[in-house]
């Protein structure tokens, strides 16, 4: 696969901040190979890499871990730490390997995050993220931005958010985006914490008329373009996460819709199609199928085929040998079925 070059030049940050619409970081989701399929659904729409810990970054195997296809862009990495220097350290090597920005996690409630305190803990310690945004400034020239709740367990007033924001705005923070749930440190699992503490949008919209200079994106509970139209009547951005797994076909208007383009709406089908030569070279070089098409599995969603489509995937795709040619029998699947329905509806 080709890969991007470490001397790739990084866009501006008008460039960078341009966008109305992303894709949330999402652990075990947002892979390379996940990107690369709504790179074929949406070109406009900003994409994150699965949270990776400063300490990965610099010690781990940084291919496996950062490597992606320049087809990917525009692209962010997001990182999670409170280390100012070893923050820094990761924004310089995002920079040169061509990450057109670089996110802090400031949002993450599970354990092991605290343990490590990043992640939502660092609410409680706006001048510690102040400084660590401050570093990666200093150390690179693409974005630095902040992902964060609106709250954690009892500082969780609006005054505790605009106080957070406004120290770490000082230090220079490009955008934040702001999951507009609180987060209980203590006693929600991480998903518990993705769905039981109550939305509060309002906060978020509120949150923009007070800064109106600072570049505000709202996350949480947003399920269809038509909702995120309506949170862009009050901020700069929106941000999509599970429900992008759970119909990635959510965002084949996207570039229509948020970015006003004349972009071309490409059918399933020809989705599944793009993907073959992708599938085709990593198969060939010893990736497992289900690698690449469990992210597939909701790409017909709501669809007439979609059952027979995930099920011919997942039986097949951890088959040894399985490539290119069991995603074409199982769309074969898809096709057959959409045409019975056709030959139904069609008048005798």
């Amino acid at each position: 696969m080709p890969e991007v070059s470490m001397q790739a030049i990084a866009p501006s940050v008008q460039t960078a901040l341009a966008h109305r619409l992303s894709v949330a970081p999402m652990m075990d989701r947002t892979d390379r190979h996940f990107r690369y399929f709504m790179r074929q659904i949406t070109r406009r729409t900003l994409l994150y890499t699965e949270m990776v810990t400063s300490a990965a970054i610099l010690h781990g195997d940084r291919p496996r871990l950062l490597g992606f296809s320049l087809e990917e862009k525009p692209l962010a990495l997001q990182v999670g730490g409170d280390e100012p220097k070893a923050l820094a350290l990761c924004a310089q090597i995002a920079a040169d390997m061509g990450y057109d920005e670089i996110n802090l996690n400031v949002g993450c409630p599970s354990d092991r995050v605290q343990s490590g305190n990043f992640g939502a803990c660092l609410m409680a310690q706006p001048e510690r993220v102040a400084d660590c945004v401050a570093a990666m400034r200093q150390a690179a020239s693409i974005p630095v931005t902040v992902k964060h709740r609106i709250g954690i367990d009892n500082r969780d007033a609006y005054e505790d958010m605009a106080q957070f924001v406004q120290v770490v705005a000082a230090a220079g923070c490009d955008r934040f985006s702001v999951h507009a749930r609180k987060a209980w440190l203590q006693g929600l699992s991480p998903k518990e914490n993705r769905n039981i503490p109550p939305l509060r949008y309002v906060e978020v919209y509120r949150l923009k008329q007070d800064f109106p200079h600072l570049n505000v994106e709202i996350n949480g509970g947003i399920q269809t373009l038509t909702q995120a139209q309506d949170h862009l009547h009050h901020v700069d951005a929106v941000m999509i996460g599970r429900a992008t797994y759970d119909d990635p076909f959510l965002f084949a208007m996207a570039d229509r819709i948020i970015y006003g383009e004349e972009a071309e709406v490409l059918k399933p089908e020809a989705i599944v199609d793009a993907m073959l030569p992708y599938i085709a070279r990593w198969t060939e070089q010893g990736l497992k199928l289900h690698k690449i098409s469990r992210h597939m599995l909701q790409l017909f969603a709501g669809q007439p085929g979609s059952r027979q489509w995930k099920r011919y995937l997942t039986e097949r795709s951890s088959e040894v040998g399985a490539g290119v040619e069991v995603v074409q029998l199982a769309l074969s699947q898809v096709l057959a079925v959409q045409a019975r329905g056709m030959e139904t509806l069609r008048p005798r």
